[in-house]
């Protein structure tokens, strides 16, 4: 394990424990030692990632979160009425995952604290190991370095970089985060008006700003409780005073042409492996 791990989340997988561990920077849901779920400020959640692109109607979304919402069964009711297949459910749950656990265990996203007998509104898809939540985000952060190694990007607005309309076109997908480039949107509020995974869009900033279409600047990011940095879209369950936080849909409950290939062939390659 990374030593960026809180060894709390280490304890509570030893134990098979069920609840929630938060953080500055989101929550991580367990359920018997695996994780179920992770949200965070800096990501969209799984209810954005659904129905931003019109696969999932938003009124099919709706009428999920009424149904089966205040008992932590959408996934299940998602299932039962044919909207999504068994398949489809488990990508686009997993892409919200990895996206969210990438913020919450990052090196500075504070201290830890555990909820016990916690459960996520969403409902259980696919558990996934401790060890493999933390090896990804370990993966993700040295792409993200090995791409352009200033890591205050991924917080701080990007800003267009003046006479970039004489650099090359770039591709339609980042073309559309630089529409966005205008020093006021957060790369969390980029990623939720698209209705991207947040870390498709760092990706996307950290290539442009390799490629002289973004300035790198050089002023310290805001703190992971910065008000700015949660967008429409991000949430943070239980996230602890003073953090960026959007209204949930349901109460905390107490009981118990550059998507990243490499990261759909790792989700593609463990569904087919419990198949």
């Amino acid at each position: 394990m990374s030593p960026h791990v809180p060894s709390m989340l280490v304890r509570l997988a030893e134990r098979g424990a069920t609840g929630a561990l938060i953080r500055d920077t989101g929550a991580l849901y367990l359920a018997d030692g695996a994780v179920v779920h992770a949200e965070s400020p800096a990501a969209p959640g799984i209810d954005v990632l659904l129905t931003a692109d019109g696969r999932l109607p938003s009124e099919q979304w709706r009428e999920a979160m009424d149904a089966a919402g205040p008992h932590c069964r959408i996934a299940r009711y998602l299932l039962d009425h044919g909207r999504l297949s068994g398949a489809e459910l488990e990508i686009r749950h997993l892409s919200a995952l990895y996206d969210a656990a990438y913020f919450v265990l990052a090196p500075d996203g504070g201290p830890s604290r555990f909820r016990h007998g916690a459960v996520h509104w969403f409902g259980r898809v696919r558990p996934v190991g401790v060890a493999d939540v933390e090896r990804e985000s370990r993966r993700r952060r040295r792409y993200l370095t090995d791409l352009w190694p200033h890591a205050h990007l991924d917080a701080v607005p990007p800003v267009r970089r003046r006479h970039a309309a004489r650099l090359p076109p770039v591709p339609r997908r980042q073309q559309d985060v630089l529409d966005l480039a205008d020093g006021r949107h957060t790369p969390a509020l980029i990623a939720a008006k698209l209705g991207r995974p947040a870390f498709h869009t760092l990706v996307d900033i950290r290539r442009l700003a390799a490629s002289g279409h973004l300035e790198t600047r050089t002023s310290p990011p805001p703190g992971p409780g910065h008000a700015e940095a949660a967008g429409p879209g991000a949430v943070a369950a239980g996230a602890p005073r003073g953090a960026a936080v959007r209204r949930l849909p349901f109460p905390f409950p107490d009981t118990a042409e550059d998507v990243d290939v490499v990261v759909l062939r790792r989700l593609r390659d463990a569904l087919e492996a419990h198949l």
